[in-house]
C-alpha cells in the first residue's frame, strides 16, 4: 500500500474523503435500512471512550442515570403542542405488534421528554425531591431524508439529561453548568475540538424549549457541526404533566425543567475536525490504543521484545496494542494505523533488538525518533500530552484563521463559503436570518463580543456566528 493513495484527498472532494475514512478505517457502514449504521469495532471503542467521559463528567455534575422505553404512546407527545409540530415529520410510529392492530399507535423514542416527565410527575411531590437530576444512554430514531453516517441517521446514540428544579435561575444555571463543565471541557479537554457557545436563536430553538444553548465547532470543509445542546424547558412540560411539588412554605408549585444531550455525531465531528489525507488523527485522551507496538518483521526474537515493551507501556498506564501480524506487508500495516490514527507507533526489528533501541512514529506531525527500549514506556507517557495539546492547537488555529468579521448579509453569504462570519445580531436580527437561510446559511449561535455565554438569547449587543452546516 505504500506509495498509494488511499483516500481522496480533502481539497479535492472532501465528502468522498469522509466515505473513505469510514471505509478504510473501519468505523461504519450502512445499514439494512436507509438511514441506519452498522459501527464496527474501531468505530465503536471510540464511542465508548465518548461515553465512558462524558459520563463521569455528567455523574460529577450530581446527575444519576436512568432507562426509559423506546416506545411512546403517541398521545404523550401531543401533550405539548410545539415539541410534537417540531418532531412530526422525523417520527417513526408502529401501529401494529403481535400481529394486531394497536389500539393506540405508539412512537419510536425521537427524545424522551414527554414519556420521562410523565414519571417525572409520580416522582416529584415535594420539595425534598429537588432537584431531580436523571440522564439516560440510549438509542433514538429520526427519519433522516439525507442520511449520512454518524452525522445524520435514523438512529443513533446518545445520551439525554432531563432535571427538574424549584426556581428557573436554578435550571437556568445547571443548563449553563452541563454545557460548560461537562460538554466543553470534556471536547476541548479530550477530543481537543475548540467549540463555540451561545445560544441559539429562536428560529433555531429546541421544540418546546424556552432558550437553548448549543456548542459548534467548524470541520475542516470549514462546515459548522452542532456538537451538543443544552436547553431551558421553562415550566410547558411541567405544566402538562402536571409536575409540582409542595414548596416549604405549603404551597403547590410548578417545577423548572432541563434537557440537553450529545451524540454519536461527535464520532463524525472527530474524523472531520483533525483527520487528514492519510486518515484519523485521534487525540490521546480519547484513543483506544494510544501506542501500537509493530513488529516490522518475522525474525528471532522481535515478537517477544514486541510483547514484552507492550507490556512495559500497559503497566505505564498506557493503552497499548501489539501488530504482530508479520505475514502482512509492514508497510500495509503502517498505513492502517495511520488511517485509525494512533497517536504513537513503535516499531521493532532484528537491527533495533540489537542496537537495543526502538523507532518512534508520531501519527500528528509525522516526527520519528529512535529510543532505548528501556526508555519507550517513559518517552511515549511524555509524548502524550504534548501531542493531545498539539492537535488543540492546530485546531483551534485553523478554527480561527477561517472566521471572519461581516457587517452585511453579503459579507456573511461570501466568508461563510470557507468559514465562520460574524455579525452584530442587531444588525441582522430575524428577517436578516430568514433571508441567510434561503441560502443554507444558518445562526449557528449568538454569543457575547468576547465569545463568552450569555445569560440568555435577549441580552443587547450579541454577536451572531453564521455557517453553512452538516
Amino acid at each position: 500500500m505504500a506509495g498509494k493513495r488511499v483516500l481522496t484527498p480533502q481539497d479535492e472532494d472532501f465528502p468522498r474523503w469522509y466515505q473513505d475514512i469510514l471505509n478504510k478505517a473501519e468505523l461504519a457502514e450502512n445499514g439494512p435500512v436507509r438511514g441506519t449504521m452498522v459501527i464496527r469495532p474501531y468505530g465503536f471503542a471510540l464511542w465508548e471512550r465518548m461515553q465512558a467521559e462524558v459520563d463521569q463528567r455528567i455523574k460529577a455534575a450530581g446527575a444519576d442515570n436512568a432507562y426509559f422505553p423506546l416506545f411512546i404512546p403517541e398521545g404523550y407527545l401531543s401533550r405539548e403542542s410545539d415539541h410534537v409540530e417540531g418532531f412530526s415529520p422525523e417520527l417513526a410510529v408502529v401501529t401494529q405488534g403481535g400481529g394486531r392492530e394497536l389500539a393506540e399507535p405508539v412512537v419510536v423514542r425521537p427524545t424522551s421528554e414527554t414519556i420521562i416527565n410523565a414519571y417525572f410527575s409520580k416522582w416529584v411531590q415535594s420539595h425534598r425531591d429537588l432537584p431531580l437530576l436523571i440522564n439516560q444512554w440510549a438509542n433514538v430514531v429520526r427519519w433522516e431524508m439525507r442520511p449520512r453516517i454518524f452525522l445524520r441517521t435514523t438512529e443513533f446514540l446518545w445520551q439525554e439529561g432531563h432535571t427538574a428544579h424549584t426556581t428557573r435561575q436554578e435550571a437556568r444555571d445547571y443548563a449553563a453548568r452541563i454545557l460548560r463543565e461537562v460538554y466543553r471541557d470534556f471536547m476541548e479537554a479530550v477530543l481537543a475540538i475548540p467549540v463555540l457557545v451561545g445560544y441559539k436563536t429562536e428560529a433555531e430553538r429546541f421544540p418546546g424549549a424556552i432558550n437553548s444553548m448549543c456548542l459548534e465547532a467548524m470541520m475542516r470543509d470549514g462546515k459548522a457541526l452542532q456538537m451538543g445542546t443544552s436547553h431551558e424547558l421553562g415550566q410547558s412540560f411541567a405544566t402538562m404533566f402536571d409536575i409540582s411539588y409542595l414548596d416549604a412554605d405549603g404551597n403547590q408549585s410548578l417545577v423548572w425543567q432541563t434537557s440537553w444531550g450529545v451524540s454519536s455525531r461527535m464520532v463524525g465531528g472527530l474524523i472531520m475536525a483533525h483527520g487528514d489525507d492519510r486518515g484519523l488523527v485521534v487525540p490521546p485522551r480519547l484513543a483506544p490504543v494510544q501506542a501500537v507496538v509493530v513488529a516490522v518483521r518475522d525474525a528471532e526474537g522481535v515478537a517477544d521484545a514486541c510483547h514484552r515493551l507492550a507490556g512495559e507501556l500497559a503497566a505505564a498506564g498506557i493503552r497499548t496494542k501489539v501488530d504482530d501480524r508479520t505475514g502482512t506487508g509492514f508497510g500495509r500495516r503502517t498505513t492502517e494505523w495511520e488511517l485509525k490514527g494512533v497517536p504513537i507507533r513503535v516499531e521493532i526489528g532484528p537491527r533495533d533488538i540489537e542496537q537495543g533501541k526502538a523507532a518512534l512514529a508520531v501519527r500528528a506531525g509525522g516526527d520519528t525518533e529512535a529510543v532505548g527500549l528501556s526508555e519507550v514506556p517513559a518517552r511515549v507517557a511524555s509524548l502524550l500530552d504534548g501531542i493531545q495539546q498539539r492537535i488543540f492547537d492546530d485546531a483551534t488555529a485553523w478554527r480561527d484563521s477561517r472566521i471572519a468579521d461581516a457587517s452585511t448579509p453579503a459579507e456573511v453569504r461570501e466568508a461563510t463559503a470557507t468559514g465562520f462570519a460574524r455579525i452584530p445580531w442587531a444588525e441582522l436580527g430575524p428577517e436578516g436570518e430568514a433571508d441567510l437561510a434561503a441560502d443554507a446559511v444558518t445562526v449557528r449561535c449568538l454569543q457575547r463580543p468576547d465569545g463568552s455565554l450569555p445569560q440568555s438569547g435577549d441580552e443587547a449587543d450579541l454577536v451572531a456566528v453564521c455557517g453553512r452546516s452538516y
